[in-house]
């Protein structure tokens, strides 16, 4: 499976992701939904953020231009939110997972969905 097929069929398919991208640990993007304008530098920060959470709390999480605020992490997901839409990341040994889940969509279905896919990208090794 490609990484594409990852983010169409796994994520997007699911219908609790409106929105999302897998990328490398230095932000480079292995594959994206359409219109998710992610950059680069975007996802190098918030893969910084993982282990340095002061980097997001104090400067947000910023995807496609958009800044979402900060709420809750670990080493392993970020949590995230601006107004009605919510950001759930997941970082795995050589990826992140990156979601935007819109209302009425609740943040535990989309964290179900990402984790998901996470850990069997673990599994495989990444």
């Amino acid at each position: 499976m490609s990484w594409q097929d990852y983010v169409d069929n796994q994520l997007i398919a699911s219908q609790c992701v409106s929105k999302a991208c897998i990328a490398g640990h230095d932000g480079g993007v292995w594959a994206k939904s359409e219109g998710f304008d992610v950059t680069k530098e975007e996802l190098a920060k918030l893969v910084q953020g993982f282990d340095k959470t002061e980097i997001l709390t104090a400067g947000g999480v910023t995807l496609a231009g958009q800044r979402h605020i900060y709420l809750s992490g670990t080493d392993r997901v970020v949590r995230a939110k601006l107004g009605k839409t919510g950001v759930h990341c997941m970082k795995t040994q050589q990826a992140v997972i990156v979601a935007i889940y819109e209302e009425p969509v609740q943040p535990q279905q989309a964290a179900s969905v990402v984790e998901k896919l996470g850990d069997y990208l673990i599994t495989c090794g990444y």
